[in-house]
């Protein structure tokens, strides 16, 4: 008997299809969408982002998965798949071969690169109208954290900067194939609009140094920053924004965190 194709990459497919339909009306789609779909693996959801938004381009790394997806859905003109790495790709280029100003991100991410890909996707928030992706729950909790709490930390800074993020559906490990070890969650992202976020100039020098901030979370803000700047400038800085120099940055809101940074820049 033939083995079934094992997948590759830290994939868990999505295969019981109520849980397929529960995400794909959660997803709050437009008829005019341009989809790019991460991920798209056996084409478990392709077909129902298609009969929702005007084009899904869907996106995936393995070579055979995508030709085997290709040969099936090459009787769907409004599908297009691509053999591509979400890492590499360039979602505004894709829009403007499209001739779309924004597009709609979805996709089923491989737990071990759901950072990295968060990163990549930010970098064009420009051209997203907004995502919904599939994570583990814990994860999930961390995007969606508000300050004070334990999940708080540098990517919920890093998602709220650019995103409304909220957590809409979970899914159990039994939805997929094979099952991960873990719970997974729906986020929904709605993405800044108008001028985007509300920070300096400098993107990177602010995630930068908010990275820095959450260095070593049971240290407060002093101690993380002082490798950096002077103790007494960045007590300074506290003291001008009214704040004790005993907070830890996870009692930071971000509009005080880019205050702080613009005060140190």
């Amino acid at each position: 008997m033939a083995q079934r194709r094992r997948p590759k990459l830290g994939q868990h497919f999505l295969a019981n299809a109520a849980y397929r339909r529960r995400i794909a009306e959660a997803l709050e789609l437009r008829a005019d969408d341009l989809v790019i779909e991460i991920g798209a693996g056996r084409g478990a959801m392709t077909e129902l982002l298609a009969e929702r938004a005007k084009r899904v381009i869907a996106l995936e790394l393995d070579a055979a998965l995508a030709a085997s997806l290709a040969e099936k859905l090459k009787a769907k003109p409004q599908i297009e798949v691509r053999q591509a790495d979400i890492l590499k790709a360039d979602l505004a280029a894709l829009c403007r071969e499209h001739q779309s100003e924004k597009c709609f991100v979805f996709g089923n991410l491989p737990y071990y690169i759901t950072s990295p890909i968060l990163h990549r996707l930010f970098g064009f928030w420009r051209s997203i109208r907004a995502m919904a992706l599939l994570v583990q729950r814990e994860v999930a909790a961390r995007l969606t954290a508000t300050p004070g709490t334990r999940a708080y930390g540098y990517l919920s800074v890093l998602t709220q900067l650019y995103s409304q993020p909220r957590i809409v559906l979970s899914v159990p490990p039994g939805a997929f194939v094979p099952a991960p070890k873990v719970q997974s969650a729906l986020v929904r992202f709605r993405m800044q609009v108008g001028e985007g976020p509300a920070l300096p100039q400098a993107e990177a020098a602010l995630l930068a140094f908010v990275k820095r901030c959450f260095a070593q979370k049971r240290k407060n803000l002093v101690n993380n920053l002082t490798r950096t700047y002077p103790r007494e400038r960045v007590e300074r800085a506290l003291a001008a924004l009214n704040l004790p120099a005993t907070l830890r940055a996870e009692q930071l809101e971000l509009n005080q965190l880019i205050s702080l940074f613009e005060r140190l820049a």
